[in-house]
């Protein structure tokens, strides 16, 4: 791809390296913002600026925050009893759409995956498992994707807190296997949520 302008080209291949977009698209949307006010861009640079400097990740749950604890987890009127597991903020974002769930959340930040080099250690793990030795947890809700490393994922955090008293339950398989939360649309996810199934009985059926 030819460029008139060393400018334009840096900026198509920086923003070419956000997911989803290459450089014919990059180029479309700088374009477009060449086409604008220099307010409108201006704008837009000092909001992502702002985000980027200033966006905060909860003590508690590890979702994205404007503060040191999210509004989901300084709410009083969720149920803090019960802790909806998930791969991260996108997945919290889905749930919350839903209306169906009005307990706390726990973002691990991915998923064990060895073939990437991601192991326990690597995801918030250790503290879902404090938080569940603590004793004011009642129910853990798995909701990772119904993949591979999603259901080791799950496993593992079971084994880790098998002997305590909680319920464990996984939303049901009303999602489909290896499909991510986000692309769910709202009333099938939300269903999920509700019908939850015991987690025992996703591996027992196995055996």
């Amino acid at each position: 791809m030819e460029f008139s302008s060393k400018l334009l080209e840096s900026a198509v291949n920086e923003m070419a390296q956000l997911p989803g977009i290459g450089k014919r698209t990059a180029l479309r949307l700088l374009l477009h913002l060449l086409k604008q006010p220099k307010e409108q861009t201006l704008f837009l640079s000092q909001a992502l600026t702002k985000m980027r400097e200033e966006i905060q990740f909860c003590d508690s749950c590890n979702n994205i925050s404007d503060i040191l604890r999210c509004e989901i987890c300084s709410n009083v009127k969720r149920n803090h009893k019960i802790i909806c597991v998930v791969e991260d903020v996108r997945d919290v974002m889905a749930i919350e759409n839903t209306g169906q769930y009005r307990g706390i959340y726990h973002v691990l930040g991915g998923k064990i995956s060895p073939m990437d080099g991601v192991g326990p250690s690597q995801l918030k793990i250790s503290s879902l498992v404090e938080k569940v030795q603590s004793g004011v947890v009642e129910e853990l809700i798995f909701a990772l994707s119904s993949t591979m490393e999603g259901d080791t994922t799950n496993f593992y955090i079971y084994k880790q807190i098998k002997d305590t008293n909680i319920i464990t339950s996984t939303i049901a398989r009303g999602i489909s296997v290896g499909d991510e939360l986000e692309y769910a649309d709202e009333v099938t996810l939300g269903r999920s949520i509700v019908q939850r199934i015991p987690f025992e009985n996703t591996f027992k059926n196995n055996e």
